[in-house]
């Protein structure tokens, strides 16, 4: 497996800050190599592991603000795209590809699976932070995507729910509709609770008081 290019004597000035990084490399001299270029760059290396089964395991434990993981690991099948995909999955960490391939179908897995950032052996001590800092940046974007979505679907809801509470509460007391929109109102003030779980509670009891009249 190729070796990472030889460190630069010269880096940049402006150092990233105490970015926290672990490290996956099946081969210690490259997990050693890389390890003092990021130490050289102002990172701070939290934890290295010789697989990517043992990667997962310490990225759930010790959360780091990036994975730096190899692609492939000499006798297990069990990838960096593979880890990468379930590191993912459970929003621990944004991973960094370091591969000696850039085959076309590797890269396919790599962004199926989530990768943020991919870079090709050999590279240079200055090519890690702007690697570093793109990883990170699309993985805060992808979160913060994904939050306004979660958001959005929950406004949805909330509101589908508050439209057939208002309903019942129009029919059952003879309210207009900005009349039962402020009882619910009141009622998540007085309440201290949100309006979807207001909501809730209204259509519950309505659900409940027609299942006993149809049961007399």
């Amino acid at each position: 497996m190729a070796r990472p290019a030889t460190r630069e004597k010269e880096h940049p000035t402006a150092q990233p800050g105490r970015v926290r990084v672990l490290i996956a490399d099946d081969e210690s001299l490259i997990r050693m190599d890389l390890r003092e270029m990021l130490t050289n760059l102002g990172y701070l290396v939290v934890g290295e592991a010789p697989d990517a089964r043992t990667a997962v395991n310490m990225a759930r434990e010790i959360r780091p603000d990036v994975v730096i993981m190899d692609i492939r690991f000499e006798n297990d099948d069990f990838d960096g795209i593979e880890a990468a995909r379930i590191l993912m999955e459970e929003r621990v960490a944004p991973v960094l590809l370091l591969s000696a391939y850039s085959d076309k179908d590797l890269i396919q897995r790599a962004k199926e699976a989530g990768v943020m950032g991919y870079l090709v052996k050999p590279f240079r001590e200055a090519d890690l932070p702007p690697a570093i800092e793109v990883a990170m940046a699309n993985f805060q974007e992808w979160l913060r995507l994904e939050k306004e979505a979660k958001d959005l679907k929950e406004a949805l809801e909330t509101r589908k729910l508050v439209e057939r509470a208002k309903g019942i509460l129009m029919d059952r007391h003879g309210l207009s509709e900005a009349e039962a929109y402020r009882r619910i109102q009141k009622m998540s003030m007085d309440n201290r609770r949100p309006m979807k779980e207001v909501a809730e509670a209204i259509i519950l009891a309505y659900e409940v008081s027609m299942g006993k009249k149809a049961r007399e």
